[in-house]
């Protein structure tokens, strides 16, 4: 299944997309695709459901409805820094011995084809597409890599947009570079797990007004997604609905000679294999 949301910011009802690129409107059954439909078997119950109701019974979404993230505001959005072995070359870094993690604002979520916002201030706004997992039922102390496919609802596209002024040289972590309004789209749609052939092997792209800046694989990834989860498991509760990104492959606009960053009036389009794509005009906050 392909998990959407649609509808203007803060009214947003759930839905799904079909193969063929219909929208379907579900807010007649269900409330919304959040912590607590998760955790308490909603996607079970959502693969039932429309295996028993006709499609055609489905009212389709309007062609110009906008596009919302698959996913309710999570408690969580959890981050992997240089989890790509190219990138962290490219970035001068050695190769990580434990997964970097860090937290990103849970209300920097918007849609996968909203406006990104240029913070007041930023002279070093930044681009990276990341493969997002998002956590379908509590997890805490997990027993290995081996468990934790149960504990996956889904994958889709984030777009961790960075302020790399606001996140290195600024002093203190990386949060105020990476918690600027908007800086995370995320969608179009959230794809089970069903939907996915091979998740180390997805193919990512990444284009700023035309011309190809990132071209990457999940298959480089240097802590894979089941991993991630095992690990972070470890340190803290993840609860269901929680997003973790998981890293960026080499091309971002810190690494470019010279440094290239994103200004007032970009496009920026990203592609994952299976996961759709998203497109953000960037403006001035």
């Amino acid at each position: 299944m392909r998990l959407i949301r649609f509808g203007p910011s803060g009214s947003e009802k759930p839905g799904l997309i079909t193969r063929e690129g219909k929208r379907l409107d579900l807010s007649q059954h269900f409330s919304e695709w959040n912590h607590e439909f998760f955790r308490h078997g909603g996607l079970a119950k959502l693969a039932s459901f429309m295996s028993r109701i006709p499609r055609e019974s489905l009212l389709e979404i309007p062609q110009g409805v906008r596009w919302a993230s698959p996913v309710a505001r999570p408690g969580k959005m959890i981050c992997i820094g240089l989890n790509y072995s190219d990138h962290a070359k490219e970035s001068g870094q050695p190769i990580p011995k434990e997964p970097i993690v860090f937290l990103k604002a849970p209300n920097t979520m918007v849609g996968p084809y909203d406006s990104v916002q240029i913070p007041r201030n930023s002279k070093k706004t930044d681009w990276e597409v990341e493969l997002a997992v998002v956590i379908g039922e509590d997890a805490r102390y997990l027993s290995s890599p081996q468990n934790v496919k149960p504990y996956i609802a889904g994958y889709c596209i984030c777009h961790d947009v960075s302020e790399r002024e606001f996140q290195l040289e600024r002093g203190g972590q990386w949060t105020k570079g990476k918690s600027c309004d908007t800086f995370s789209p995320l969608g179009p749609w959230l794809a089970t797990p069903d939907e996915i052939a091979d998740v180390a092997s997805l193919n990512m792209v990444l284009r700023v007004n035309g011309a190809v800046r990132q071209n990457g694989s999940t298959s480089r990834m240097i802590f894979d997604v089941d991993f991630l989860i095992y690990y972070l498991s470890q340190f803290m509760t993840l609860e269901a609905g929680d997003v973790i990104s998981t890293g960026t492959p080499p091309g971002v606009g810190l690494g470019m000679n010279p440094p290239e960053y994103l200004k007032v009036g970009d496009i920026v389009e990203l592609e994952i294999d299976e996961l759709g794509m998203q497109r953000q005009l960037l403006v001035q906050a």
